[in-house]
């Protein structure tokens, strides 16, 4: 036991480095192609879609396919300064002449998108520290992580990632990417959601096995939910990133 709370200490020196506030607005969409319209969507965003969110103050995070070669998605992650500039930024690229004429042109032969899925979200200040990586570190795969907490219970994960989690992810393998909160449009509690990277699909899911048999989350694990569980559902999405995604 206090070879574990030795370990346990620096954890909790780490968890206090933080980066300065983050109060960009970020917005999460997932489109859904028709039949063999994914390539062709593809290729709207890289040769316009991109370069005219640019144009009209729209920050492109990150563009990515699923791994499971039968989801036929493409996810994608925007920046806009704060909240309150979305709306007008949106509506200025979806009335921009240029992306309409685009947009028409791509859609000749039919529709390219049968579906829109958005999330709306705000980066969790205390669990984007130091060891959020940025820059391209090669061929890897992300994986996108959806927790949905049981009523009351958004503090008690916030503290068990802030303190423990994160740097449990590094110790196996898994780097930090980004974290948010998603806003609910019914105003109802949060969910956590988090990208992480890993070297493959298959290299991830070996750490997550490793992360889950480690004594010290299990001893963390259990200290946090002593008062009840925390997490109700889990949401697990491998994917990979475009060759024109920012962050790769």
């Amino acid at each position: 036991m206090k070879k574990l709370i030795l370990f346990i200490l620096p954890l909790l020196v780490i968890s206090q480095i933080n980066l300065a506030q983050d109060t960009r607005y970020f917005e999460m969409r997932t489109y859904t192609a028709h039949e063999g319209k994914r390539p062709d969507l593809i290729k709207r965003f890289q040769d316009h879609t991109l370069k005219l969110f640019e144009k009209n103050g729209i920050e492109n995070i990150g563009y990515f396919i699923p791994t499971d070669e039968s989801n036929n998605t493409l996810t994608f992650i925007l920046a806009y300064p704060d909240k309150e500039s979305r709306d007008v930024l949106w509506n200025k690229f979806a009335n921009d002449p240029e992306w309409v004429a685009a947009r028409q042109a791509s859609e000749a032969n039919g529709p390219l998108v049968a579906k829109v899925d958005q999330v709306f979200m705000e980066i969790a200040p205390e669990l984007n520290p130091e060891i959020v990586r940025w820059q391209n570190e090669g061929k890897r795969v992300f994986e996108l992580r959806t927790y949905y907490m049981f009523p009351g219970r958004v503090d008690a994960i916030n503290a068990r990632f802030r303190d423990y989690t994160r740097e449990l992810f590094q110790k196996h393998g898994m780097t930090n990417v980004m974290y948010w909160y998603t806003e609910e449009k019914d105003g109802s509690q949060p969910k956590l959601v988090y990208l992480l990277a890993h070297k493959s699909e298959k290299a991830g899911k070996k750490s997550f096995q490793n992360f889950g048999k480690d004594p010290v989350w299990i001893m963390v694990r259990d200290k946090s939910e002593e008062t009840g569980p925390i997490v109700e559902k889990v949401v697990s999405l491998y994917l990979k990133p475009l060759p024109f995604s920012p962050m790769k």
